[in-house]
């Protein structure tokens, strides 16, 4: 295959990408709009977006190990075509209930869209180009990510429902492109679906969702005592030995517990949870600007564009810099930018100088841990018919960091009378989470000994 038709392949499965995790920050601004148009509590509300994440993290080992085993463009068009009906659920929704039933079905699609699109880079790619490839499609996914709530501004004077609408004609282009761009490949004929391990795995993060969404951070101890909140985390954390002993008797397990034989793979996945919890964080930004400099809603949105410029220039470069000096040094600088960064929010945010500042260090940070190192690992750690799997881990651990992060940070915001004071406690508990993501990186291989892995794992 020569560079212009990867590139076309590249081009494709990114703006999948893009289309997908965008749908992750965009509805922040709508949120009051939904609110008042069909009249529920704020709890009901923060569902919006975590009934998105909630499937997407089931979504996402689903179709991936379904395009192991059946080909990649085939799910890929799957993915695209199911976020896109999704879409037009929310559009139409005539009740809360509607609409969180159209948020799920997109975030099940969009769960399969980035493990999908990564894998057709391993697939595609040698070695030695793999880590810029990834570079460019980590910068995607950071800067749909961080967009969001700018682009959910922009399109809610129109009504929040043209967040959606807009998703419609993009998922037509990209089904009739990926026919003609994208290259068929062949599964895994010789294989039955773990639907035991799905289920299983679906239970437990749906139960760790209701738990976490219940708790109320005036009252921790009291609240996590409460029915609502202990016995979904019990069962939550019940299930998780059942599922790794169900994965580890199939013979073909949707969860690839076998990868976490390698530390790599165990640093790996266990710094993506910390990626989530920094990336919700950021989504955050917007009313940590109203708070703290008085701005209006749509000025505070423009205020996290200085980080989005940061993260947009870093992340390809920071691909680059994979293939020459590996993901230890890397990593490590990424992340310790990161940590200094979310201090300075906390610390400076009523500066508005500081706060663009913080937010330019802050996405150089978020670049590297939002952008290729860690499925640069998977694709290193994972054998070619893997792959896929391997970059689950990825999206699943990232979404549990998600997941629980935006009940964290709301619950961290809301424990204090003094707002700013919330929002400051809350970047300052990120940050030292970021800290510990800076110790991991540590375990992690040199360039040398990430070679010698390569070469275990050839194409």
């Amino acid at each position: 295959m020569d560079n212009r038709h990867r590139n076309r392949i590249l081009i494709l499965i990114f703006i999948g990408v893009f289309m997908g995790s965008l749908d992750i920050g965009i509805v922040g601004p709508a949120l009051p709009a939904i609110q008042g148009q069909f009249g529920v509590g704020e709890r009901l509300v923060s569902w919006i977006f975590a009934i998105y994440i909630l499937f997407f993290m089931i979504g996402t080992p689903l179709m991936a190990k379904l395009s192991d085993i059946y080909g990649r463009r085939s799910i890929y068009v799957l993915d695209i075509f199911i976020f896109a009906l999704g879409s037009i659920i929310t559009i139409t929704a005539l009740s809360m209930e509607q609409l969180l039933i159209g948020r799920a079905i997109q975030g099940f699609g969009a769960g399969g869209i980035f493990p999908v699109a990564s894998a057709f880079i391993g697939d595609t790619f040698p070695p030695e180009k793999r880590g810029g490839a990834l570079g460019i499609i980590g910068s995607v996914w950071g800067l749909s990510g961080i967009l969001g709530p700018i682009i959910g501004a922009l399109l809610l004077p129109y009504g929040w429902q043209w967040l959606f609408i807009i998703n419609i004609p993009i998922a037509a282009v990209i089904i009739v492109l990926s026919f003609i761009i994208l290259p068929a490949s062949k599964g895994r004929k010789d294989v039955r679906f773990d639907w035991q391990g799905t289920l299983v795995f679906a239970l437990m993060v749906g139960f760790l969702a209701l738990g976490v969404n219940q708790i109320d951070t005036n009252n921790v101890m009291g609240s996590v005592g409460s029915i609502y909140v202990w016995p979904f985390l019990v069962l939550a954390v019940l299930l998780l030995p059942l599922l790794v002993k169900v994965e580890k008797k199939s013979l073909d397990p949707v969860i690839q517990i076998d990868l976490y034989q390698s530390l790599e793979v165990k640093l790996a996945t266990s710094i993506a949870i910390g990626t989530g919890l920094c990336q919700i964080a950021i989504v955050f930004m917007p009313a940590l600007a109203v708070v703290a400099l008085s701005l209006s809603t749509s000025e505070a949105s423009l205020m996290v564009i200085p980080l989005v410029l940061a993260l947009g220039v870093s992340a390809p470069v920071i691909g680059r810099l994979l293939d020459k000096f590996g993901t230890k040094i890397v990593m490590f600088t990424g992340t310790f930018i990161l940590v200094i960064g979310l201090f300075c929010l906390s610390f400076f945010a009523s500066n508005f100088y500081l706060f663009i500042v913080s937010g330019v260090v802050t996405g150089l940070g978020l670049g590297t841990v939002l952008g290729s190192p860690l499925r640069y690992i998977m694709l290193t750690e994972s054998p070619p018919e893997k792959r896929a799997s391997g970059q689950a881990l990825i999206n699943f651990n990232s979404s549990t960091g998600q997941l629980v992060g935006g009940a964290l940070i709301g619950a961290v915001i809301g424990s204090q009378v003094d707002k700013l004071v919330g929002y400051q406690s809350a970047y300052i508990l990120i940050a030292f989470i970021a800290i510990a993501m800076v110790l991991l990186t540590f375990g992690l291989k040199n360039r040398a000994e990430q070679l010698k892995t390569m070469k275990n794992n050839p194409n």
